[in-house]
């Protein structure tokens, strides 16, 4: 069985529970309190020496860090990931550009805000990272005003990383009012065969 540790909290964590579940694969949830600095012990150190939250165990008893390389080796062989070179390459793309532009400044702000509670006291730091959340935002609206999804007609694991943040970009203040092609692409992802909603934390039952 895989063993995923992980925050309820985390759309990073989500990630691979949700790519866990489409693949009908059973899996125990392992919770981290990282704000109580619980992926800093020396135990999950011994894991994971970049002290992160999501860590997947696999089967034989290997880990895999960082959840974007998760979804990309749960995803190999399934309809998820493109056959086609261009494609596949497209959904890198999309996956670099998560982590690296997205997610810095979308997550990050929820995080400050929703978590931290500093939404007062680093009103100017947080107001200078949301300008780049929005143009984060516009790419996505740009892509999703030409194609259902973010590398064509189907859903790929480009949209599963980059829903789990834009679907809670709210809770750090963003208004998601002027991107109408997200809004539409976030209403089409949750209404997908076999959505789970953040936290997903629950054991994913085999077939």
């Amino acid at each position: 069985m895989y063993i995923l540790y992980g925050s309820a909290i985390s759309g990073n964590c989500w990630k691979p529970a949700f790519m866990l579940r489409q693949r009908g694969l059973p899996f125990r949830w392992v919770e981290v309190d990282i704000l109580a600095g619980a992926s800093r012990t020396p135990d999950f150190l011994a894991m994971n020496p970049n002290g992160r939250v999501p860590l997947l165990q696999l089967p034989d008893g290997r880990a895999l860090a960082e959840s974007n390389a998760m979804l990309l080796h749960l995803g190999e062989d399934t309809a998820w990931l493109p056959r086609d070179a261009y494609d596949r390459a497209k959904v890198y793309e999309w996956l670099f550009f998560e982590q690296y532009t997205h997610e810095p400044s979308i997550a990050t702000v929820r995080f400050w805000v929703a978590y931290l509670n500093k939404g007062v006291e680093w009103s100017e730091k947080i107001a200078a990272t949301m300008v780049k959340g929005h143009a984060a935002l516009g790419v996505m609206e740009r892509q999703l005003a030409q194609s259902a999804f973010l590398v064509g007609a189907t859903p790929t694991l480009a949209d599963i990383a980059l829903y789990a943040y834009t679907h809670v970009a709210h809770e750090g203040g963003y208004d998601l009012e002027g991107y109408p092609a997200v809004r539409a692409w976030l209403a089409r992802f949750a209404a997908l065969p076999g959505f789970v909603a953040m936290p997903c934390t629950a054991p994913a039952k085999p077939d």
